[in-house]
């Protein structure tokens, strides 16, 4: 899977300073849209500012890409056709899809004629799940908000998460299709929200079996725990690259029990993830024929007994 941004382009100063003479292949003004900053208020009630407007701050601008143009679409089309033709790409992660108009994206996935994946930086479910019509995937926000607040502390809400589990079941185009994750460059480490590694399993193995695509993000398998970019970006040579880490050993094992399932049961891909129980603390599901039970209470371990038989099919 390659990441690839269509909404803007990059340059080291304010946005008045630009010399789109530098950009390649759009190197003229008139292919982006006049320069204007996108407001905390643009992103609750203009959405015409959200895709028109530009990212980035006085240090390093982005400069937005007009993308209603003919031209610019005809090239962007030309260019992905030929970087997953000539790379054997078989999946893309699409940025910052949300401040690109919706029209824009069908013709985009028809040239690419691979699986994408849309990042749609927002928690609200109807708003996210509307891209699912125009893209296969989404990373699934609506859900890493409920699931952040469950188990961040050991009074969250396991309601809410199960709530919210069913609801995006119900609601979005092909759930199975969203992309699961806990972590990721543009927000906090798990660990720098919470200081207690039996929640960080607990979350983990709530990614990566709970429904979807999971995505585990680098650093993570080694306990990394910066919080707000640019902390959250460690590298990971610090690491030494290992295998022998509690949190790797965990995901490599989990990860093998859901391969034995994909591989054993097909269908257990397109099996829809059902709560089958939850209390103050606890949250049960069962995709296919995994039954999975999460805690949110931390250290030390809970030690006690929950009877799911009768919950499960």
């Amino acid at each position: 899977m390659v990441d690839v941004v269509v909404n803007h382009f990059g340059w080291a100063g304010d946005g008045s300073t630009v010399d789109y003479t530098k950009m390649y292949p759009f190197d003229n003004h008139k292919y982006y849209h006049p320069y204007c900053v996108i407001t905390n208020q643009d992103y609750l009630s203009n959405q015409t500012a959200v895709e028109q407007c530009w990212l980035g701050d006085d240090i390093v601008s982005l400069p937005d890409v007009d993308t209603t143009s003919a031209s610019v679409r005809q090239t962007y089309g030309q260019w992905i056709s030929s970087l997953v033709s000539v790379f054997g790409i078989d999946g893309l992660r699409i940025d910052t899809v949300k401040h690109v108009e919706k029209s824009f994206w069908s013709n985009f996935k028809s040239a690419a004629g691979i699986y994408t994946l849309g990042e749609v930086f927002d928690g609200a479910l109807n708003y996210t799940c509307s891209y699912q019509e125009q893209l296969d995937g989404l990373l699934d926000y609506p859900l890493y908000y409920p699931m952040i607040r469950a188990f961040q502390d050991s009074n969250g809400s396991m309601a809410s998460l199960g709530t919210a589990v069913t609801t995006i079941q119900d609601s979005c185009r092909d759930p199975t299709l969203l992309a699961t994750f806990s972590e990721n460059h543009d927000i906090p480490r798990f660990l720098s929200q919470r200081n207690d590694m039996n929640a960080q399993m607990n979350i983990i193995v709530f990614t990566i079996l709970s429904g979807g695509i999971p995505i585990i993000y680098q650093g993570q398998e080694q306990g990394f725990s910066g919080g707000n970019d640019p902390a959250n970006r460690e590298a990971l040579w610090t690491s030494d690259y290992s295998t022998k880490t509690p949190l790797y050993m965990l995901i490599a094992s989990v990860n093998q029990i859901r391969n034995h399932e994909v591989f054993g049961s097909p269908q257990y891909l397109t099996a829809s993830t059902e709560v089958i129980y939850t209390d103050d603390h606890h949250i049960a599901l069962q995709k296919g024929n995994i039954v999975s039970l999460y805690s949110n209470e931390g250290e030390p371990a809970y030690n006690g007994d929950i009877d799911l038989q009768k919950f499960y099919n």
